[in-house]
């Protein structure tokens, strides 16, 4: 079936146009669209978590279906306003740049989780930790997780970040930050966001021992999210 794609501002440059006409298989949901795009698009890697979504008008969630003949439309963030942040980066995590994009005077209580890579696991010293990532999903999945964070709460704002690569110990593997009105609705917020990260997101750590062994640490299998098994 066929579609038709919008792109804006940063969008459309890394689409390299404004609008395209793609054909799509029947009965595609906005992930199956998502996942073709970044694969024929690398540029919009970096921008897809910023991206709000509509189609035809309405703005999507991942699981969304796409029917035939619609406007798919790529919604970078407008001046001055706010979209969840959900990123992957290769180096430090810049920790006060989370934190101020989040702040907001309408939300008296800002709750920022850091996990950092510590020195042992189970009396066994640690040196280092690498993060591997099957990044498209990974983003896609954090992305899913900042929209859909405290569902209900109002005015909530969200920004994670997790660090790939070889990690020294005492450095920050993962930044979680809630700015909410009201500090239940952030402590809540930001205890969800680090369990569905380790539930949901394909991201796996591999310790490095002071002996120059190392082990991969993988425990249960991904789980869905329960709102894609809805």
């Amino acid at each position: 079936m066929k579609i038709t794609l919008l792109a804006f501002a940063t969008a459309s440059e890394a689409l390299g146009c404004r609008e395209l006409d793609l054909e799509v298989p029947d009965h595609s949901r906005l992930e199956d669209l998502h996942q073709t795009l970044i694969a024929t698009y690398p540029d919009l890697i970096p921008l897809w978590p910023r991206l709000a979504i509509a189609i035809n008008g309405e703005i999507a969630k991942p699981e969304s279906p796409l029917p035939p003949d619609a406007e798919v439309a790529l919604l970078p963030p407008v001046s001055g306003g706010n979209s969840p942040r959900a990123e992957l980066v290769d180096g430090p995590i810049d920790i006060d740049s989370v934190l101020s994009g989040v702040t907001s005077t309408s939300c008296g209580a800002v709750v920022t989780f850091v996990g950092k890579v510590r020195d042992h696991h189970q009396s066994r010293p640690v040196s280092k930790i690498f993060y591997d990532a099957y990044r498209p999903m990974a983003l896609s999945a954090l992305q899913r997780i900042a929209n859909t964070l405290g569902e209900g709460a109002t005015e909530l704002r969200t920004g994670i970040v997790h660090r790939l690569g070889e990690i020294p110990t005492g450095e920050a593997s993962v930044v979680i930050t809630i700015a909410s009105p009201h500090r239940v609705a952030a402590y809540e917020a930001s205890r969800e966001a680090l369990e569905r990260i380790k539930r949901e997101v394909p991201i796996w750590k591999e310790e490095h021992y002071t002996d120059g062994s190392k082990m991969w640490r993988e425990e249960e299998p991904l789980e869905p999210s329960p709102r894609d098994a809805a």
